[in-house]
């Protein structure tokens, strides 16, 4: 391993730490990322939403129940599926509960997050499918972002390689020099492996994806929840090449991580909905609603191109009404 790292072009060193201190307060790079991708999300989502006839903070409202229960669809899906981890001899279970030590399976955060933002969005009367489609370019760019917070814990990461952009893994320590590769601090810049950086890899393929949902929505002017279809299906096909190359314990299914076989049924069922969802016509027409007696002016918001910039409606208000209606139906 040492005369392969030396005769490499250029590797990526990774972070001396993933944690820092304020007096007794933990500082993680993990939670900032996901903190981070979480305020992008919303943001964009938010433009997405107005540019379709809605509401402006719509999304931070619907947000208020669908990050955490995404937080906590994440979290179980993880321990359901790490157990090893967690329970058995040697294990504490309350270890399940730390959230700030890493550990977020996206498909529980789906899950259960779309129950959250279906709560959120009878509240605020918007139909799931449009959300949905407002938010899935800055769902995918969160998850992006996010990878960063494994960057920093030094996890989600490939077999040894030799690759000019191979990862550097080091030996991070306490202050009484105990091994502890999450909050321990790297004095010894020798990486003890050379790896394929696969949470590189994700976030790369994120971002791929955040551009194919909306160029497909710009030209095809995805409406019920096709856009989130595209995000879905889109994800999930990189999701198995790079699954197949992680080397960190995982619970494996017919000798096969079972991630890969998650991302094979949600990637065929989201292609089933791409195509049968077409059937329920165009784009839907959100019409902007108050949500309470003092909000509201009673103006209605003409839908428009999904990047922020409004464009003109030229139907008559009957059938604008008529479409809303509809709308709501669905």
């Amino acid at each position: 391993m040492t005369s392969a790292v030396s005769g490499m072009l250029a590797t990526i060193p990774s972070p001396d730490q993933g944690v820092w201190h304020l007096g007794p307060l933990p500082i993680r790079a993990y939670a900032l990322c996901i903190i981070a991708g979480i305020l992008v999300a919303i943001w964009w989502g938010d433009r997405r939403l107005v540019a379709r006839g809605g509401t402006k903070g719509t999304v931070s409202d619907v947000a208020v129940f669908a990050v955490p229960f995404g937080l906590v669809g994440g979290r179980l899906y993880h321990v359901a599926t790490d157990y090893y981890r967690y329970f058995g001899e040697g294990k504490n279970p309350l270890d399940a509960l730390k959230i700030w030590d890493g550990g977020l399976g996206i498909w529980g955060a789906i899950a259960l997050g779309a129950v959250g933002a279906w709560i959120g969005c009878r509240r605020r009367g918007v139909p799931l499918p449009v959300f949905a489609d407002a938010v899935a370019p800055g769902i995918v760019v969160a998850q992006a972002i996010g990878r960063l917070g494994n960057y920093f814990n030094q996890e989600i990461y490939g077999a040894p390689t030799d690759l000019p952009w191979g990862l550097e893994i080091y030996r991070r320590e306490t202050e009484n020099g105990v091994a502890d590769m999450l909050t321990g601090v790297a004095v010894d810049h020798t990486p003890i492996m050379v790896v394929h950086p696969t949470f590189l890899y994700e976030l790369i393929w994120n971002l791929l994806i955040a551009a194919v949902v909306v160029l497909l929505d710009r030209k095809l002017r995805l409406g019920h929840g096709r856009a989130f279809a595209v995000y879905v299906a889109g994800y999930t096909l990189g999701r198995c090449w790079i699954e197949l190359m992680r080397s960190d314990d995982a619970t494996h299914v017919f000798g096969v991580r079972i991630n890969v076989w998650v991302s094979i049924l949600v990637f065929l069922g989201a292609v089933a909905y791409f195509v049968l969802a077409r059937r329920r016509g165009d784009r839907e027409v959100l019409v902007s609603a108050p949500v309470a007696e003092d909000e509201g002016d009673g103006g209605h918001a003409r839908a428009g191109d999904q990047d922020g910039e409004k464009e003109q409606d030229s139907r008559p208000g009957d059938e604008l009404s008529a479409a809303a209606e509809q709308n709501q139906r669905h």
